[in-house]
């Protein structure tokens, strides 16, 4: 069953267009990325169907219910923001309980939903204190309680890690994933951050310039990427890309050959618009999917080395200047100013 759904939706703000003929449908109790860099427009696209912001066209429903003409607290959402804005002269229960108590529901009621929530959480013994006797982890799970009072259709995330360090918010991804499969909540959540993208979604929804430019489960996208932006926006560290030559292709279009930067492959799933045998072409090949081969034809000079413990990444650059990366799971003896040699298995390529 659709939960949300976005048709042409579009806007503007003056004569800058930032959000541009966006169709979508979210399925009821889904969790939904939106992803993308800077400035693409996932947070305008998230408080569009919040209610934050009007639509210049187009038309959004939750639940089967047209909601354009709908102010926020009419359209059955809960939003957790990047900031926690809690009120700091509030306990943790009367900033969960504010929402309820302003729509009039009984003192028993919002007990009963506070401490639900406060068990849910895990955070029954933080109910009397104030925010500024709180860790950020712990303010941002008093923000997500505030939502799950209200008992919303759809939760909203927009970016609610940003303020935390790196091991509170891996903690604060796993408690969402958790409290997602507890809830069963539909659930939309902006990132910029492609790893939260890629642990948390069901589907996700990469943007650039207000545009979708691919939906879907994240290893489809990783994977199967549609465009060169989607193949390099996912994965980390990013995909490299080479330039050749598009030298033979399959009957069906569907694969193609490439030679170029010492590289020479067939069988290459192709994605160019342009199927042309001897047209230019890029091949993007991830970084753990290059094969360190003596014999190997892609040559390459180390410029750094990257020992991270779980994974060594060497930077290259190739006899033609291109920059690449290799990632390995091995404890390589290689050093700034070796050369390496590669090859790689045409499955593991994607030609543009």
């Amino acid at each position: 069953m659709t939960q949300v759904a976005l048709k042409s939706v579009n806007k503007s703000f003056g004569k800058t267009h930032v959000i541009r003929d966006v169709d979508l449908e979210i399925e009821k109790g889904e969790f939904v990325v939106f992803v993308g860099p800077s400035g693409c427009g996932k947070s305008t696209l998230l408080r569009l169907i919040a209610g934050l912001e009007t639509l210049s066209t187009g038309e959004i429903a939750i639940a089967g219910r047209e909601v354009m003409d709908l102010p926020p607290s009419k359209r059955g959402i809960a939003m957790v923001f990047q900031s926690y804005a809690l009120y700091p002269h509030m306990t943790v229960f009367n900033n969960m309980a504010f929402s309820l108590d302003i729509q009039k529901f009984s003192k028993a009621e919002i007990t009963e939903r506070v401490q639900a929530a406060a068990k849910i959480l895990q955070m029954e013994h933080l109910l009397d204190r104030r925010p500024a006797a709180l860790s950020g982890g712990q303010r941002q799970r008093v923000a997500i309680g505030r939502a799950i009072v209200r008992d919303p259709e759809v939760f909203l995330f927009d970016e609610p890690l940003s303020n935390l360090d790196a091991a509170l918010r891996h903690d604060t991804r796993v408690e969402i994933a958790k409290l997602h499969r507890q809830l069963g909540a539909t659930t939309i959540y902006v990132t910029h951050d492609q790893v939260e993208a890629m642990t948390l979604a069901d589907k996700i929804v990469v943007l650039k310039d207000g545009e979708v430019m691919q939906v879907g489960a994240p290893m489809d996208l990783f994977n199967m990427p549609a465009n060169e932006f989607v193949a390099g926006f996912l994965g980390s560290p990013s995909i490299n890309f080479f330039d050749g030559d598009l030298t033979d292709v399959a009957g069906d279009g569907a694969t193609g050959s490439f030679s170029g930067e010492g590289l020479s492959l067939s069988g290459v799933r192709l994605l160019s618009k342009d199927k042309t045998k001897g047209a230019n072409a890029r091949i993007g090949i991830r970084p753990q999917h290059l094969v360190l081969d003596p014999k190997g034809g892609l040559k390459g000079e180390v410029t750094l080395v990257e020992r991270l413990g779980t994974e060594t990444v060497v930077e290259l650059i190739s006899e033609k200047g291109t920059k690449f990366r290799f990632a390995t799971p091995d404890n390589l003896e290689l050093a700034v100013g070796d050369t390496a040699q590669f090859t790689a298995d045409p499955k593991d390529g994607h030609l543009f």
